[in-house]
């Protein structure tokens, strides 16, 4: 029966230093904001699922609950669907956060260039002024862009190992009733795509 890993080493993604630092960071508040999951007492809906499914989805939740003390701090991904679910989804609404804050302030470029041209005849004062402040925005949209292509970058990778880990979720349940085999590494079957 193959098994599978529950973390990975975040050094193995080939990030950046800036790129690891934004993962650790923010996979410790999409786990801290994950809700806890509770256990269902349908009986039906007990009945129709298998051991494997059982174990999977246990394993998942104490992977999560262990997040904050032990993953995030010592640099490791965790690999389990319900985590790399929660991270993709809060990169998703960072992403879209930044996307916002970048209108707003192309917004305010497009207004500060325009005071400056119809100003710029009655005070040359007040033009470097509102030059100083479009520098300033156009540096703030730049920072922006550069942070929201490392997240991309980061939730891309999130993105492989969660449909990778689904997977092999999917496996050792259908096996559990028979004997598998191994599964191999989820560690090394990322290097391996990624050459």
């Amino acid at each position: 029966m193959p098994s599978l890993p529950t973390t990975i080493a975040d050094t193995q993604l080939g990030l950046t230093q800036a790129e690891l630092h934004i993962l650790r960071q923010h996979q410790q508040v999409a786990l801290s904001a994950q809700p806890t999951p509770s256990h269902s007492h349908n009986p039906s809906l007990a009945s129709t699922r298998g051991r494997g499914t059982a174990r999977v989805s246990n394993s998942s939740s104490r992977a999560a609950s262990n997040a904050s003390s032990h993953a995030g701090g010592a640099g490791r991904l965790l690999l389990d669907a319900s985590s790399l679910a929660a991270l993709s989804t809060h990169f998703a609404n960072l992403m879209g956060a930044i996307e916002r804050k970048l209108d707003q302030f192309n917004a305010q470029s497009a207004a500060s260039i325009s005071a400056q041209q119809a100003r710029a005849s009655k005070s040359i004062a007040h033009a470097d002024v509102e030059l100083a402040r479009v520098r300033q925005v156009l540096q703030t949209i730049d920072d922006l862009e550069n942070e929201y292509d490392k997240i991309r970058n980061i939730r891309n990778i999130v993105k492989s190992f969660r449909g990778r880990v689904e997977s092999l979720e999917r496996r050792v349940d259908s096996k559990t009733s028979s004997k598998g085999r191994g599964g191999g590494s989820l560690s090394a079957g990322y290097a391996s795509s990624r050459r």
